[in-house]
């Protein structure tokens, strides 16, 4: 996998982390004040969110990159057979 490729797939995989990591620890205030909603957060600490994000998107992408260097996953035949399949 090239710098660039690895790059695309971190941001892919911190991307789709940041999604999930967001919700976490979620306290709304439960009034509206000023032109809130009700759901906004009272705390959301984004940073130690960012934070925790980019550790487990580089954990993620470690093992992908893992996978992909001994070729468990090999992009290659994966598109040669999806070609075959097209071609049928």
């Amino acid at each position: 996998m090239g710098v660039f490729t690895g790059f695309i797939v971190y941001l892919l995989i911190y991307g789709l982390t940041l999604f999930t990591v967001l919700p976490w620890g979620h306290i709304s205030k439960g009034t509206t004040e000023g032109g809130t909603v009700a759901s906004a957060p009272e705390d959301p600490k984004l940073l130690k969110k960012f934070i925790i994000t980019a550790l487990i998107s580089m954990a993620v992408w470690c093992v992908v990159y893992i996978l992909i260097q001994m070729e468990i996953i090999n992009f290659y035949e994966i598109a040669r057979s999806m070609r075959e399949e097209d071609l049928k």
